[in-house]
């Protein structure tokens, strides 16, 4: 089921994503298990009982990919509503430092991909349209649909003011 209300929605589960950006290029993950699996995407994955989306964000990029982002700076909230009944609300962060050493692990495969460069065909289908105005350092709000992989309805707003940004 579909929520026709977003604001009476509520997620089955809460996740975060973490971008770190560095000199013209993004860290990105050629993910390799779990929802989003063959897809490429940023590290990240569920909070854990206890845990603030912060703390998640520096987990799951550690877990990921071997690296500690620091300073991070929350960018966007985003709601996600699948056909299926299954709902994820996520956290999305960036950082423009790091910490450690770049590490292929049995979740991700990461990569430095520059910014003009970003593989928009083979992420989810929100990504096209929300990534970029984060990069751009609009902080965002937004809301989707999918029927499985295929995204069937998108709403975005600037997170601070409310404001609709151009329907895709």
């Amino acid at each position: 089921m579909i929520p026709a209300d977003w604001k009476h929605w509520i997620p089955s589960d809460e996740a975060v994503l973490c971008f770190v950006i560095d000199t013209g290029r993004v860290l990105l993950i050629h993910k390799k298990r779990g929802l989003g699996s063959g897809k490429i995407n940023g590290p990240g994955g569920r909070i854990e009982r206890g845990e603030t989306a912060y703390e998640a964000a520096v987990r799951e990029t550690q877990e990921e990919v071997g690296v500690t982002p620091i300073d991070l700076q929350s960018a966007a909230t985003l709601s996600f509503a699948f056909a299926d009944g299954y709902g994820l609300r996520c956290e999305v962060f960036l950082a423009s430092r790091w910490t450690g050493t770049l590490t292929e692990t049995d979740e991700a495969v990461p990569f430095w991909c520059p910014l003009e460069a970003i593989p928009y065909d083979v992420m989810w289908q929100d990504d096209r349209f929300w990534l970029p105005e984060v990069l751009a350092g609009h902080e965002v709000a937004g809301y989707f649909t999918f029927e499985s992989d295929t995204m069937t309805s998108c709403v975005l707003f600037e997170r601070t003011t409310g404001k609709p940004f151009p329907e895709p």
